[in-house]
C-alpha cells in the first residue's frame, strides 16, 4: 500500500445510504489537502533529483557511449565492450581502454551504466604535464611520425606530428632507451598544466 492510500484510508468518510447501494464519499477539503500534499512531495523528490551530480567518464567512455546504439540496455553495452575486445582485437583497439577502465571496479560498471542510460555525464578532462629536464631546460616530445621520444630546448608548442603534454598514465608507460629512461626518471619535473 502507498503512502496516499494509507493517507486516504485514515479520511473521515461520509455514507448515503442509496436503494442500490451505499456509497462512499470522502469529504472533499480532505482530498484536497491531500492532493496538495503530495504534489508538495513530487516537486521536493524532483528537485532533490535534479540536484545529484552527473556520472564522470573519461573521454574515451563518453565516445563509447555515443556510438552504442539507444536500443542497447546497459548490460548489452558492456557485454559488446568485451566482445570488442576480446574477439576483434586488432580492429578495436581503441575500445581496449574502456573495456579496462570497465574492469578497474564495479563503481565504474555502475558509471558507465547509469551514464549510458541516462545519456547525461560529464566528461573527464585528464590533467596534462609538461616534462622538463631539470639539467638541460630541454621539454619532452613526442614525434609520431618515427615513435621517439626527444627533447627540445625552447618553445614547447605542439609542432605538426608532435606530442609534448602527456597525462599521468602516459608518462607512467612511456618507453624510453634505459639511458634517457634513467635520466628522464631522475631528473624529470613535472609540471601540470
Amino acid at each position: 500500500m502507498t503512502k496516499f492510500e494509507e493517507k486516504l484510508e485514515k479520511l473521515p468518510i461520509k455514507t448515503i445510504q442509496h436503494p442500490v447501494g451505499d456509497t462512499k464519499y470522502y469529504t472533499a477539503v480532505h482530498v484536497k489537502t491531500l492532493i496538495a500534499q503530495a504534489d508538495e512531495e513530487i516537486v521536493n523528490l524532483k528537485s532533490r533529483l535534479q540536484q545529484q551530480s552527473l556520472p564522470v567518464v573519461p573521454e574515451c567512455v563518453a565516445g563509447a557511449i555515443e556510438s552504442i546504439p539507444d536500443h542497447y540496455s546497459a548490460f548489452e553495452a558492456i557485454d559488446l565492450i568485451k566482445s570488442k575486445v576480446e574477439v576483434f582485437t586488432e580492429e578495436n583497439k581503441d575500445w581496449l581502454q574502456v573495456y579496462n577502465w570497465l574492469c578497474e571496479g564495479i563503481d565504474n560498471q555502475d558509471t558507465f551504466a547509469l551514464a549510458f542510460i541516462t545519456r547525461k555525464y560529464t566528461v573527464e578532462k585528464p590533467q596534462l604535464f609538461y616534462l622538463k629536464n631539470k639539467l638541460t631546460g630541454a621539454y619532452l616530445y613526442y614525434d609520431e611520425a618515427t615513435k621517439l621520444y626527444s627533447d627540445i630546448v625552447g618553445n614547447v608548442e605542439d609542432f605538426f606530428g608532435t606530442k609534448t603534454k602527456f597525462t599521468q598514465q602516459e608518462i607512467d608507460s612511456m618507453k624510453l632507451g634505459a639511458m634517457n629512461r634513467l635520466r628522464w626518471r631522475n631528473e624529470i619535473r613535472c609540471k601540470s598544466i
